[in-house]
């Protein structure tokens, strides 16, 4: 530190001018580095790095300065805007064990386990017994092992292996609450290429909660709403990781994908919805109606989810019905328009897009006449 300003005092330069703008520098660092040392001590850390700031300007290669104010930033909790002034200082000073070890730990907290293996093992180039180091290099070497076979068997589309590596990782490190994250971010991946919807939604959701950017999770946890046919969630989260990842090419074409699925579903394929064959003849629609209209009866559901799924299953397979027992509708329908979409855009009003009560008093064993509604199991 004084050696930066003793160069300032001692100008090379001979002209009087430059000499007393050099002198003036001095005694100001000087001074800055007096009131830097004291903020410091009175655990006003921001002061503290506003005039190391001042100081670093001029005193660049100033390794105790960059530790100074490496340590400040720590404190404030910015560990990794400490890191570039460690990295200095390891170089400017030639016992730099502890400045190697410390950007380690830094790099470790981060979530940065490869970075924080490379600096540790720096510092044991230096001192192979270094109790610190060696301990450390340790135990993120063994992470990284996990982590790293983990990844493999993900490339190998071995996602049910990765995924007990990954919960291994959890169970590993307690204390660095990034890996837990990072850890779920990858289980929610290989979920989500092995189809386990439900799993996959949980854990990503999980990870959205904790990181709403979180590019990763979103595609994952779209493209299970994809294979589920939540077509507008999909779509949701494809635009949210559009929004945080520029000009993901993927993305972009996957949103567009989703929009055409979601499109594609708004159009009932009412033979489908009855599982029939285009050519069925009347009888057969109406057996294949009934059922169906006794199986997705939403009386036969408790759980209030699964209800509304019923219910709107029901209200689907009585317009099918609708539709292919009535020879002009099916005519139209059979030629591409849905007539009871052309009914509601008429304003005719859509009997099919009423609310499930107004279904009450409907028989789905009447193959016509006015709708009754009374299951009676003997």
């Amino acid at each position: 530190g004084a050696h930066c300003l003793q160069l300032l005092s001692n100008p090379n330069d001979k002209e009087e001018g430059e000499a007393h703008s050099q002198l003036m520098k001095s005694n100001e660092a000087r001074r800055l580095r007096s009131q830097a040392q004291s903020a410091f001590l009175k655990k006003d850390y921001y002061t503290a790095i506003n005039l190391l700031d001042k100081i670093l300007d001029v005193c660049v290669w100033d390794a105790e300065l960059r530790e100074l104010r490496a340590e400040s930033y720590i404190k404030e909790g910015e560990p990794g805007k400490a890191i570039s002034d460690l990295k200095a200082a390891a170089k400017l000073k030639s016992d730099n064990t502890e400045a190697f070890y410390k950007i380690s730990t830094i790099y470790y907290e981060l979530g940065d386990h490869e970075m924080s293996l490379s600096e540790v093992r720096e510092c044991l180039k230096l001192d192979q017994d270094h109790k610190a180091c060696f301990s450390h290099y340790k135990w993120v070497k063994k992470l990284n092992k996990q982590i790293v076979s983990a990844e493999e068997l993900i490339q190998e589309g071995r996602y049910q292996e990765a995924t007990e590596k990954y919960e291994a990782v959890i169970k590993m490190e307690t204390n660095v609450p990034v890996y837990t994250t990072r850890a779920k971010e990858r289980i929610c991946h290989c979920l989500s290429k092995n189809q386990q919807s439900t799993e996959a939604i949980k854990l990503c959701t999980e990870v959205l909660q904790l990181e709403p950017e979180n590019v990763n999770a979103l595609k994952d946890r779209a493209e299970v709403y994809l294979l589920e046919e939540m077509y507008e969630e999909a779509i949701q989260d494809y635009e949210t990781a559009k929004k945080y990842s520029d000009n993901d090419q993927q993305i972009l074409e996957s949103l567009e994908k989703a929009q055409r699925m979601l499109k594609q579903s708004q159009k009932k394929d009412y033979y489908k919805i009855l599982g029939v064959k285009r050519n069925a003849r009347k009888q057969e629609i109406i057996k294949a109606y009934r059922k169906l209209a006794m199986q997705w009866h939403p009386d036969n559901f408790q759980d209030e989810e699964e209800k509304k799924k019923a219910e709107k299953k029901f209200i689907d397979i009585a317009a099918a019905k609708e539709v292919l027992t009535d020879p002009e509708m099916r005519r139209k329908f059979d030629a591409g328009e849905d007539p009871l979409d052309a009914e509601s855009q008429q304003g005719g009003g859509n009997p099919f897009h009423r609310a499930w009560n107004s279904w009450q008093g409907f028989d789905p064993f009447s193959s016509g006449g006015p709708f009754k509604f009374k299951f009676h199991f003997n």
